[in-house]
């Protein structure tokens, strides 16, 4: 357990952090599920329509720093190449 300030601080720093980021993260799963969802339907309008907001929130997360840039980028381009494959 921390016993300095600083580091009292930092721990509580560090659960309100790790709270936001599992937030963000769980909404970005959601999306990408349902994204998915729509492709394996194959009802390419859904998931046409569902792509922007998902990868906008892809990127949203990463630029937080709860996921990393390139996974960010790995995972919007395959969503993306998935929704252009069924339309």
């Amino acid at each position: 357990m921390a016993t300095h300030p600083q580091a009292e601080k930092r721990a509580r720093q560090n659960i309100k952090r790790r709270a936001t980021n599992r937030l963000h993260k769980t909404t970005m799963r959601t999306l990408i599920k349902r994204v998915r969802a729509a492709i394996k339907q194959g009802d390419g309008e859904e998931a046409a329509r569902l792509l922007p907001g998902t990868v906008s929130k892809i990127a949203r997360v990463a630029s937080r720093g709860a996921i990393h840039r390139n996974t960010a980028a790995r995972t919007i381009a395959r969503l993306t190449r998935a929704v252009n494959k069924v339309q």
